[in-house]
């Protein structure tokens, strides 16, 4: 992985790991693009880029969090099935979905189709901030972020989607979704190098380093771009890139 690769793959990362168009996939996606194949060790680097992102949440949502013991509680309680889903199916889903190209892109359409459907839906908003959020509706929040186990789906995407059927208005399902990226983002990643950290070597730090830092500094810009934009905007721009993307990868692949 040279540092060019690095750098562009960090800000892809960075970008799009908090909006609903999978950032996985897109990663997939541009790899090929620029000539790097799938394979276990692009996925360790994904990892850290992930991690990366996830800090960015980690410096602009943690003292929200020490204060807001409400909020903390609704994120632990979504996180419980998402973490107990992860141990069940990591093997079979890096065994048997995890390199599957076809999947990602069908995933993306149909992702994109499901955004476009809700926001015509125009479904009214019953829950204005994450406090309103019920355990019951913040376990099952989880359950549906478990959706982005597989490729394409989108982990912010399912979030998102999720909260609005559930009644969150489009800010606060947005803000969820950040939160609950970091014990997610955090615990599945820490698992995945726990796992596989004997593939990496003292020659690929400085371009992981790269990587992460590249992925934070995009994040922050990316999530504070973001819910600036949703405040006032809604999700049917990231539902037609998404079907727009799987289907030129359709034809040109």
């Amino acid at each position: 992985m040279s540092i060019f690769h690095a750098i562009i793959l960090g800000i892809v990362e960075g970008i799009l790991e908090f909006l609903p168009v999978s950032a996985a996939g897109n990663l997939t996606l541009v790899g090929k693009a620029i000539g790097i194949p799938s394979s276990d060790f692009i996925k360790i680097y994904e990892i850290v880029m992930q991690l990366g992102a996830v800090f960015a949440v980690l410096i602009l949502y943690t003292k929200r969090l020490l204060i807001d013991h409400q909020t903390l509680k609704k994120v632990i309680y979504a996180f419980i099935p998402t973490g107990i889903l992860g141990l069940i199916v990591y093997k079979p889903v890096k065994h048997y979905l995890l390199y599957n190209d076809k999947i990602t892109v069908i995933s993306l359409i149909i992702g994109g189709i499901i955004i476009i459907a809700v926001e015509l839906s125009k479904k009214k908003p019953t829950i204005n901030s994450i406090d309103q959020l019920s355990v019951k509706k913040a376990i099952l929040l989880g359950f549906i972020q478990a959706l982005a186990f597989i490729p394409g789906v989108s982990r912010s995407g399912a979030t998102i989607v999720g909260g609005i059927l559930l009644g969150m208005d489009r800010k606060t399902s947005v803000e969820f979704s950040f939160l609950l990226a970091i014990p997610t983002i955090l615990s599945a990643g820490g698992y995945a190098l726990f796992k596989d950290h004997a593939q990496i070597t003292h020659s690929d730090f400085m371009a992981m380093g790269v990587s992460f830092v590249t992925a934070l500094i995009f994040a922050i810009i990316s999530v504070k771009t973001f819910l600036h934009f949703i405040s006032s905007n809604n999700l049917m721009v990231f539902g037609f890139y998404r079907i727009i993307v799987g289907a030129v990868y359709l034809i040109f692949a």
